[in-house]
């Protein structure tokens, strides 16, 4: 019906919000009751420092920690390296319109080794850099007004 909320509004951001409003008017017993129900430990120094913000990172930080979440993402979103495929090997491998085939052979040898991601002490050490920039499409050669 019209005056009910989003089931990610009631379950998710009011959760946020109210504990935001709380530690921002620095209402003890609403922090307090929050803290308890969600089983974190608050340091003392946390709680009574001056900037509110202080104590929001300390419990935001124990109860949604962002770096969890990031690299469990990361871990099932990106592919494995060991499913990368000869050819985007090669791909990788060249810069420009060279080809595979017209690298030295100590480069080419490398191919087998970046295929197995060894961590062996005798594996050679591959680095590869990649700088990304946003580019806007008017300038790119291909829609350039000739």
């Amino acid at each position: 019906s019209k005056g009910k909320k989003p089931l990610f509004v009631q379950l998710v951001l009011d959760n946020i919000w109210s504990l935001y409003e709380a530690v921002m008017k620095r209402d003890k017993e609403k922090i307090e009751k929050i803290v308890t129900s969600l089983g974190l430990k608050i340091g003392p120094r946390e709680s009574r420092h001056a900037d509110p913000k202080v104590h929001l990172n300390a419990i935001c930080s124990q109860w949604l920690p962002i770096s969890d979440a990031v690299l469990s993402m990361v871990c099932n979103k990106v592919p494995s390296p060991l499913d990368i495929t000869a050819e985007r090997v090669e791909k990788l491998m060249c810069v420009g319109a060279r080809t595979f085939d017209s690298l030295p052979p100590e480069t080419q040898e490398l191919k087998s080794a970046f295929m197995k991601c060894s961590s062996e002490g005798t594996a050679p050490v591959i680095v590869f850099v990649s700088k990304m920039f946003p580019v806007d499409s008017k300038a790119l050669p291909h829609n350039k007004p000739r």
